[in-house]
């Protein structure tokens, strides 16, 4: 994402001046626009732009809060955080509201602040990193005055780590406007209130960054101008001319998205609850779209409602079920999946439906056989059905045979069932069983043991060791491995678990690294850093820190951060150059997304040409080893690859997880390897 140094909005710039606002730009009302039952976790997986309202140069981090709306007093317009957060959570998130640019720095901040509670605190972020990241100067309680740095690792679950600079008697109210202003000056703060001093702090954890608004309780903001001297000024302007010359010489270096293929997808389109695989036997890679409609509350109990089996040309293969737009969204996993599970070369498709678990033919999508689900467990306290209707389906080779047949079928979140290949129930088991598991052979003897939630499983359902009991959150990305560069290392256990954050474990189950980063998900793995030893991790979180991206090394130690977007993603990897360097997928949008590199920096953009945006999905298609970007809605899709041919005489072609294991919440890995180009 580019930032612009110079915003042209409704006040005319001084020479000095950064930027300035009077929100008279910003339509009346709320700044984004609630998407109905599925707002919220819509944005976890899909791309949507603003949620509706267009807000720049302003951006709306906490983006699945709608805390924002504009109006005017007494003729003037004015921005409100409209939100009670105060929690008995201490600091651990707030509404936040921010613009500007990254690299300004020794600036001044200036703007109008009307308090309308004095419950917990209202003010102004700046040297704004991350929505974990920032100092903040504000008013707090209805009497005092306070300069703190909120800290990007918390000490504890759900408790923000703040540094408390300073505060200062101050007794103020809510009928009138407040001027605060904050003079950065390299590591020195100066914070006013009416042009009186208030408090001065030097600290040098961060030197630079964006400016906004953070309040825990309703106030209105208006009048924003942050300036800087005419030296500071030049020296930012040729700060962002370089990196955005570094910018251009990195995107210039790599390929850029070539469109392959499109098709429509009238009236039986969906968003991220899709399955790829060779559904007729042509050897090619087909697409099963799949449509679900809600079912008593929220997205715990959505039931299939259409299946259609198309070509990647838009061809349709067969379809099962009505088709119709309504139902093209879901905020939780499809229990559906693409796999030859008799190991005969012909693919079929397992889901559950109407309380059934089924298996159908690939290539005609006709019932093959199919067994009643599991009873719904008596003591559940949410129990609208008496049978279960599945949350999501994966495969493991459990039996130690030629293909991995046996079938791990788990409600949302606390039981599973093993079905062997004839829908036999083999066992059964409970925990914290989180979205998806993760299977591996992690001792060698032909049959894997998986992962589900904090527990690991040996392949005859046996708890090897659990931690369900211990951690307050779900583990949303889980997996298990060696990607360190030593081939003999033993492989470990990682999680990203949700309000958890980053966990690491040995294969034994001793834990080697906890770290509270936020609402942790959507880990992937790759070779994401050529200068890092093995592979490393990389994650996005939501839920009240939506958007911060970590890296961690294969020794869980973390990397770096950053806030490339405010919404999550799946993360995947892309085998985009075919030298080893992987990218990770942000989304698909012409100015928002992009593929990120190891640093951060958004190393190949998508072309304005009218393409969707909603969804994407990562897969070799063309057969040169390199990745193929498939971005759609529910009206069409889009299939790109690369402007060039690759050159070489060996090309990077990563080992990934099998098709039949997807799913909105699995931990995708890419495991390196070489093959010579013919």
């Amino acid at each position: 994402m580019r930032f612009l140094l110079i915003l042209s909005l409704a006040i005319p710039l001084l020479a000095a001046d950064l930027f300035k606002d009077d929100f008279s730009k910003l339509p009346p009302g709320p700044l984004s626009q609630p998407v109905g039952q599925l707002n919220g976790a819509i944005q976890e997986y899909h791309y949507l732009a603003h949620r509706g309202v267009p807000t720049a140069p302003w951006e709306n981090p906490i983006a699945h809060q709608d805390a924002w709306v504009v109006s005017d007093e007494d003729g003037i317009s004015y921005v409100e955080q409209n939100l009670m957060n105060a929690s008995d959570r201490p600091g651990w998130y707030q509404p936040l509201f921010i613009t500007g640019d990254p690299l300004w720095h020794s600036y001044t901040y200036e703007v109008q602040m009307r308090p309308l509670s004095f419950r917990d605190i209202t003010g102004i972020a700046f040297r704004y990193q991350t929505n974990r990241h920032f100092y903040l100067f504000g008013l707090r309680n209805g009497k005092e005055a306070v300069l703190r740095l909120r800290l990007p690792i918390d000490n504890a679950l759900r408790v923000g780590n703040w540094r408390e600079l300073g505060s200062a008697p101050f007794q103020y109210d809510t009928q009138r406007y407040y001027s605060l202003k904050v003079e950065s000056d390299g590591p020195k703060i100066r914070a006013y209130i009416d042009g009186r001093l208030i408090l001065e702090a030097t600290d040098s954890e961060i030197l630079a960054g964006r400016i906004g608004f953070s309040a825990n309780v309703p106030a209105r903001y208006r009048h924003v101008r942050v300036s800087a001297s005419d030296a500071v000024s030049a020296s930012i302007q040729s700060a962002v001319r370089k990196r955005d010359a570094e910018l251009d010489q990195l995107r210039s270096g790599n390929p850029k998205p070539k469109l392959w293929k499109k098709f429509a997808t009238p009236g039986y389109g969906a968003g991220r609850n899709t399955r790829f695989g060779d559904l007729d036997g042509d050897g090619k890679t087909d697409m099963l779209i799949v449509q679900n409609i809600p079912r008593v509350r929220g997205d715990s109990f959505d039931a299939i409602s259409c299946l259609t089996a198309v070509t990647l040309d838009g061809k349709i293969i067969w379809q099962k079920g009505r088709p119709d737009p309504r139902n093209g969204l879901l905020t939780n996993d499809t229990p559906v999946q693409i796999h030859d599970i008799d190991g005969d070369g012909k693919h079929e498709v397992v889901m559950v439906r109407d309380f059934k678990l089924q298996i159908l033919e690939g290539r005609t999508g006709e019932l093959r056989s199919s067994t009643p689900m599991p009873a719904m467990e008596p003591g559940l306290s949410d129990r609208p059905y008496e049978l279960n209707p599945g949350d999501s389906i994966a495969f493991a080779n459990l039996s130690g045979g030629k293909v991995a047949s046996e079938i791990i079928l788990k409600d949302r979140y606390k039981y599973f069932w093993v079905y062997d290949k004839n829908l036999k129930l083999l066992w059964r088991g409970s925990g914290q069983t989180g979205h998806f598991p993760y299977a591996l052979d992690t001792d060698g003897d032909g049959r894997e043991e998986f992962a589900l939630g904090y527990s690991l499983w040996s392949p005859d359902g046996k708890a090897l060791w659990s931690h369900d009991a211990k951690y307050q959150d779900h583990a949303d990305g889980i997996v298990i491995g060696n990607f360190t560069d030593n081939p003999k290392a033993a492989p470990r256990v990682y999680a990203c678990g949700s309000d958890e954050g980053f966990l690491l474990w040995d294969i034994k189950g001793n834990l080697l690294k906890h770290t509270h980063i936020g609402h942790a998900q959507s880990p992937s793995v790759g070779k994401y850093r050529m200068d890092v030893p093995g592979l490393q991790l990389m994650t996005i979180n939501f839920w009240r820190s939506p958007g911060i991206v970590s890296l961690f090394d294969a020794d869980g130690n973390l990397l770096g951060q950053s806030e490339p977007v405010h919404h999550a993603s799946p993360m995947l990897p892309v085998n985009w150059r075919g030298d080893g360097q992987e990218f990770s997928m942000l989304s698909a949008n012409v100015r928002e997304g992009g593929m990120i590199d190891g640093q951060f920096r958004r190393a190949v953009m998508f072309p304005d040409d009218g393409h969707p945006d909603l969804a994407y999905n990562v897969m070799n298609l063309t057969g040169d080893e390199r990745d193929e970007i498939v971005v759609w809605d529910t009206k069409q899709v889009w299939i790109y690859t690369q402007d060039r041919p690759f050159k070489g005489s060996r090309i990077y072609a990563p080992v990934r997880n099998p098709d039949f294991n997807e799913s909105n919440y699995r931990t995708t890995v890419s495991m390196p390897h070489w093959v010579d180009v013919k």
